[in-house]
């Protein structure tokens, strides 16, 4: 007797488990495609790029410096004789020092220019990903999804989505985004 009990109790929790299961909704999303869909993206994308050359501008400028003063003093090294070696190799020893100098201020420049770059992405990317974010919860809500896996990640665990819903182009018409879904391959 009970075995039986046992067995009913056992029974019960397994098809209550299986039911509350059964009530998870899950859903799927690419954010890849919902972010490169966003029209903010391109002007994003072009105010870094004007940044980017402005930047490689000021660089190129003190290499192009860097390289004129360093033929120069190989010109004059090419001059050095006997008679004239003192004066010039007081001269030499300046134009090294002023190439160091700017080989540092090209490192430096350098090193400001991906710093300021990285900034202004972060502020530019920063607003679209929690646009993006906002959205996915809105429409995971509105069709009372409980998870929502998003399939760009590669090497996601995800292993499955058949059956899960698709809501990629929901968040893109809630972001006033264009294009569609691409199909599941």
């Amino acid at each position: 007797m009970k075995l039986i009990k046992l067995f009913f109790i056992a029974a019960g929790l397994t098809l209550t488990a299986n039911v509350a299961n059964a009530q998870q909704k899950i859903g799927n999303i690419n954010t890849d495609e919902v972010f490169n869909s966003l029209p903010e993206l391109k002007a994003a994308g072009e105010t870094v790029n004007s940044l980017t050359k402005t930047k490689q501008a000021e660089i190129d400028k003190i290499i192009n410096e860097y390289q004129t003063k360093l033929k120069t003093a190989q010109d004059k090294e090419k001059t050095l004789t006997e008679a004239n070696r003192a004066a010039l190799t007081k001269e030499l020893e300046a134009a090294q020092a002023e190439l160091d100098i700017l080989a540092k201020k090209i490192e430096d420049t350098r090193a400001q220019a991906a710093k300021e770059i990285s900034t202004k992405q972060s502020e530019l990317y920063a607003p679209l990903q929690q646009k993006v974010k906002t959205a996915i919860a809105a429409v995971a809500k509105e069709k009372s999804l409980n998870y929502v896996f998003d399939i760009s990640a590669r090497g996601s665990n995800l292993v499955y989505t058949e059956g899960g819903e698709d809501i990629t182009d929901q968040v893109k018409v809630k972001l006033g985004a264009s294009g569609t879904a691409k199909p599941k391959k």
